[in-house]
């Protein structure tokens, strides 16, 4: 997202005036006096989700249990608020000893001013590296592993509501000509096409934009602009983008999105307010049941019975279909600013391995926060998952191509305007043209600052 020289300054007074919380970031003494060491962590932690509490109690209190001589001092945060802490932290020098972070994209700027520690040494000393997907273990945003990732995320996914469509008389549309003869049907009953939560803006790039430019882009095609032999106005893009204004013209997107939130848009979709949505894998986490309080947003039987996983439908004119976007998933990192063999580097070693781990990596799958783990030595089929969870784990069987995501694969100078771009196509302010031309300025204008 883009920060102002305003709030930029006035995220670095966010983060000066928050020292009881960070004070002196990993510059501070390894030990207490009572021979502990203390980490500071930041958390991104989605209070939305079931089993978010539970969290609390077996990431957190089980590792501070296991080690008592490490005392955490952690921070959740989630959404636009955890990435405006980040960057205001890192620009006051403030980075926490353990964070929560993105291979590239969201993080850029903690692996591009190389604040995070490469990890993979770290790793081969412990004899660790075979017991993660190599997928996972790839050169990040750095050019080194500065996030040890809790699995690959497929950020594209369309939950399809069954029993809304049976409702209409209608079926799963396959092409993109089919899912365009819903809405009238739809609109008629009372429903939305498709929910998305469009308000912030990295959800269209993330969840559906970056399908689609790879779609009509094809395989490599954003390398095709990294060096030079293409640009982003170009026809492909262009017309990647004209798609997405397609999409509100046609109504299958309704301008009500621009103003649905992250936090909302769930909700819709399990009332059935709408007969589509789109969101990432990660998101199953949030209609399985809680374990806390034994409810779930979608009853198991539920989501059995009238809920489908798959991807867009095809789309006319596009090179590649019946694809989704992929990337190596979020993880955790270590501040390079903790002295290499300190207490402090082994303890927050430690916490990493932990959170990494196949114990920590097994509850994530169980409880919905990841679809597809890092860690090599997990038997998913030995799990018990609900329908959802189960689906998601088959994804794989839904696509045959993959494409980028865009954020992962350009830096944030490049990717916001492409983020506020799409909203403003959906807002009419602008036109496709515009947009592809707003990036391939802020692309070469990023490429002339290396």
């Amino acid at each position: 997202m883009k920060f102002s020289k305003k709030a930029l300054a006035a995220g670095v007074c966010v983060a000066l005036s928050a020292a009881m919380v960070f004070a002196g970031g990993s510059s501070e003494a390894a030990a207490s006096k009572d021979g502990k060491v203390t980490l500071k962590v930041l958390n991104y932690l989605d209070m939305t989700s079931a089993n978010s509490a539970d969290e609390i109690t077996v990431l957190w209190e089980g590792f501070e249990k296991a080690n008592p001589d490490i005392v955490l001092e952690r921070e959740d945060l989630f959404n636009e608020p955890f990435h405006q802490k980040v960057e205001a932290y890192a620009a006051a020098g403030q980075l926490p000893d353990v964070i929560y972070a993105w291979p590239s994209g969201r993080s850029t700027t903690l692996h591009t001013k190389k604040l995070l520690k490469d990890l993979r040494p770290l790793l081969e000393k412990d004899g660790l590296v075979a017991k993660y997907n190599p997928l996972s273990l790839v050169p990040q945003g750095g050019g080194y592993l500065g996030e040890l990732p809790n699995g690959l995320t497929q950020t594209h996914v369309l939950y399809v509501n069954t029993a809304v469509l049976a409702a209409c008389g209608l079926k799963p549309a396959k092409t993109y000509a089919e899912l365009k003869a819903q809405v009238p049907v739809l609109k008629a009953k009372g429903y939305e096409t498709i929910l998305m939560a469009n308000a912030e803006q990295w959800v269209m790039q993330s969840c559906l934009f970056s399908d689609i430019a790879g779609r009509f882009g094809g395989e490599g095609w954003n390398k095709a602009i990294l060096d030079g032999k293409a640009k982003f106005t170009d026809p492909a893009f262009v017309n990647a983008l004209k798609f997405v204004k397609t999409l509100y013209d046609d109504g299958v997107l309704s301008q009500n999105t621009l103003s649905t939130t992250y936090g909302d848009v769930i909700g819709q979709f399990a009332t059935k307010k709408g007969a589509y949505y789109i969101d990432g894998d990660w998101r199953v986490g949030a209609f399985i049941t809680d374990k806390s309080t034994g409810e779930a947003l979608i009853a198991p039987a539920v989501q059995k019975a009238e809920v489908m996983l798959t991807v867009f439908p095809e789309i006319p004119g596009a090179k590649v279909n019946n694809s989704t976007s992929v990337i190596v998933g979020t993880g955790w990192g270590m501040s390079a600013a903790i002295p290499a063999g300190s207490a402090k580097e082994q303890a927050a070693w430690r916490l990493i391995k932990w959170l990494e781990g196949k114990e920590i990596q097994t509850w994530r799958v169980e409880t919905g926060a990841a679809a597809t783990p890092s860690r090599s030595d997990i038997d998913i089929s030995a799990l018990k998952l609900e329908p959802m969870q189960q689906m998601m784990g088959n994804f794989g069987k839904q696509y045959s191509s993959s494409t980028v995501v865009i954020d992962g694969v350009f830096e944030g100078p490049v990717y916001d305007p492409l983020n506020s771009g799409l909203q403003e196509i959906g807002l009419g302010t602008k036109t496709p043209e515009q947009v592809a031309a707003a990036v391939q300025k802020a692309f070469e204008e990023w490429k002339a600052s290396k």
